[in-house]
């Protein structure tokens, strides 16, 4: 914690917020292994490497490819998967490297979560042992950059409804047609996990739902960055439309059979969403503390006023309870016992608490609160993101819904 001591007046012109001051009042993460302190140390190696540059980045809305392989040479995508030739992190370190990855930026928070959490797992859960022997460790390695491609232009919440098409020919060979949007890396010139509905009348799984490699260079595959976001500025997310794009038959995932694949891939990365909010919001609560503690107005420190101090416990209360639904969480995952339904508590809670956070963290830096040089603003924005993503806060109150009520209030 800084030990800067203002005198009365003084009025400072700079301020160091970045460094973190790892919050942890109840001590949730005390008692952990000197492997999962290791892997949150290379998390927070990148995160500190990233500082000087990352709100610039953000700023001009540009995707630095280079970031997302670095987070690869320090071994940062396995995302808690378990599989030979990956590095093995429990639940508990992968959450603590996708909190402390979100602690720096959040658009880095993604990349995480899409070429790990859903990419890398795709692949690691449903691929052939060819496409596994040719791009698992490439993609864990950040060398191959992998997107996830579900969601459509006119299908989010409702992604079961899916349009894309995939046509069987003669041959055994695959044709796709169709759109995917919001698509983290499908603009990177590496490979898309492309989910797509079979379309082949009178076959025996015709209707399904299958999951498909696609490299970017395939003709008829165009992978173009969304313009104009207010959120996660630096990562390109792509609007992808495939045009007869020409696959050959080794280019399905056997594993992967029904959108119920999809469902176990979104659901081991709903509980990242968890740990991604909890990132956001300890930046957050820092940035107001240390603010607060070296910001002077009326001849003293606003740490010292009533208000503000009120503000910032009500800020730690709500951290608290975000470490420990992620740390109940992870020690659920670890014995095998975590529940879809449970992460999608967590994902509910948490997101929504971040949400909270930060509007109390920006007020409290009053003007200077909307600088990107503050970090709060950047946060609060991208904060709306994950809000979003993996399943928005209707659809995780209605899985929850159903689960306690035993009645599905979706149709």
């Amino acid at each position: 914690m800084s030990d800067f001591h203002p005198r009365p007046g003084q009025q400072i012109e700079s301020y160091d917020l970045a460094q973190p001051l790892d919050t942890d009042y109840y001590a949730v993460f005390a008692d952990l292994s000197p492997d999962d302190r290791a892997a949150w140390d290379r998390a927070r190696t990148f995160s500190t490497e990233i500082q000087p540059e990352i709100a610039d980045w953000w700023d001009r809305g540009e995707y630095n490819l280079a970031f997302a392989r670095r987070m690869g040479e320090l071994d940062l995508f396995t995302d808690g998967i378990q599989h030979e030739g990956l590095t093995s992190l429990s639940p508990l370190a992968a959450g603590l490297v996708n909190m402390e990855i979100s602690r720096g930026d959040g658009s880095m928070g993604t990349i995480l979560a899409v070429q790990g959490g859903l990419a890398l797992r795709t692949l690691a859960l449903f691929g052939s042992d060819e496409q596994k022997a040719r791009y698992l460790v490439p993609i864990a390695r950040g060398e191959v950059l992998g997107s996830f491609a579900l969601t459509e232009p006119d299908h989010g919440s409702d992604s079961v409804s899916l349009e894309t098409r995939a046509r069987r020919e003669a041959d055994g060979s695959w044709v796709l047609d169709g759109a995917k949007k919001w698509i983290g890396n499908g603009a990177s010139g590496g490979v898309t996990f492309v989910w797509a509905r079979v379309d082949s009348p009178g076959a025996d799984d015709d209707g399904a739902v299958r999951c498909f490699l696609v490299p970017q260079e395939t003709p008829g595959y165009d992978g173009r960055p969304i313009l104009g976001k207010a959120s996660l500025r630096a990562i390109h997310q792509a609007l992808i439309t495939l045009t007869d794009v020409r696959l050959p038959a080794s280019a399905v995932l056997p594993g992967a059979t029904s959108f119920k694949d999809a469902s176990v891939v979104l659901y081991s990365t709903r509980s990242g969403v968890a740990w991604s909010a909890l990132g956001h919001a300890t930046a957050c609560y820092e940035a107001a503390l240390q603010y607060s503690q070296q910001r002077v107005q009326f001849g003293k420190p606003l740490a010292k006023f009533q208000m503000v101090q009120e503000r910032l416990a009500q800020m730690l209360e709500e951290l608290t309870a975000m470490q420990l639904y992620c740390r109940h969480m992870a020690d659920l995952e670890t014995a095998g016992s975590l529940r879809p339904t449970q992460a999608s508590l967590a994902k509910y809670h948490n997101t929504r608490a971040a949400r909270r956070i930060a509007t109390v963290a920006r007020d409290l830096l009053g003007g200077n609160g909307i600088l990107l040089e503050y970090g709060v603003m950047q946060h609060m924005a991208d904060i709306e993101a994950i809000h979003t993503y993996e399943g928005t806060e209707s659809v995780q109150a209605l899985l929850i819904g159903r689960d306690i009520t035993g009645m599905s209030a979706f149709a």
